[in-house]
């Protein structure tokens, strides 16, 4: 369902123009190991205190994404003054400008990846946080070239799960009819909306993931 809405999502952002497909790229090379990676490690891992873990990590990117304070991880990984500026203009002919300190961004993007993987949660949890805070892209470029990124990650990370015949299809074809639609209109309504307000938004979500995820190891859901 991951690979049917990061591509659903991403013919609507080609058309709005906001994807850095060269940092796309550079990106998927490394989530894509790391979601095969997490895809296996559903084998012989047990998820249960990796999902507390990791929702717990989430709540905190979560209330970095709504309030504003740098402490923490993404203090320590500001960019540093060197680096390169680069810009992109979309369909209107607005200039977005972003940085492209990619070495930073490495084990994040490795992070991001197996997550994906093994908990089928879609790396873009992780990797629009990673692009806004790390490489300081603005939300609007974020999002868009993590749902880009997220066809890589998710196409590895689909074919191995099938191979190990984890996949629903029939669920999943079904549902997939539904999140393709909703993917249009997410970015149609995304792209109508303050980058404040979607940076709050993506946060609410993440509240509702990591809580979702709490509840799940606490056997109440």
């Amino acid at each position: 369902m991951i690979l049917f809405t990061a591509l659903s999502s991403t013919v609507s952002y080609t058309r709005q123009k906001r994807i850095a497909y060269k940092i796309g790229l550079f990106f998927a090379t490394i989530t894509v190991p790391g979601a095969l990676l997490g895809a296996y490690a559903t084998k012989i891992i047990p998820a249960e205190l990796l999902i507390l873990i990791f929702a717990v990590f989430l709540l905190y990117v979560a209330s970095r994404m709504t309030f504003s304070y740098s402490v923490g991880v993404f203090k320590l990984l500001t960019r540093r003054k060197d680096c390169p500026v680069r810009q992109l203009t979309d369909s209107d002919g607005k200039v977005f400008e972003y940085f492209a300190d990619l070495t930073r961004g490495i084990p994040l993007g490795f992070f991001a990846g197996f997550f994906s993987g093994l908990l089928g949660i879609g790396g873009g949890a992780l990797m629009v946080p990673i692009l806004h805070f790390v490489l300081c892209f603005p939300m609007h470029l974020a999002v868009a070239t993590s749902a880009f990124i997220m066809i890589f990650t998710s196409i590895s990370g689909v074919a191995t799960h099938i191979y190990l015949g984890n996949v629903q299809f029939d669920y999943s074809l079904f549902l997939s009819v539904g999140v393709i639609l909703g993917a249009q209109i997410g970015a149609y309504a995304a792209k109508r909306t303050s980058s404040k307000n979607l940076r709050r938004a993506f946060g609410f979500l993440l509240v509702i993931i990591s809580l979702r995820m709490i509840l799940k190891f606490l056997g109440l859901a």
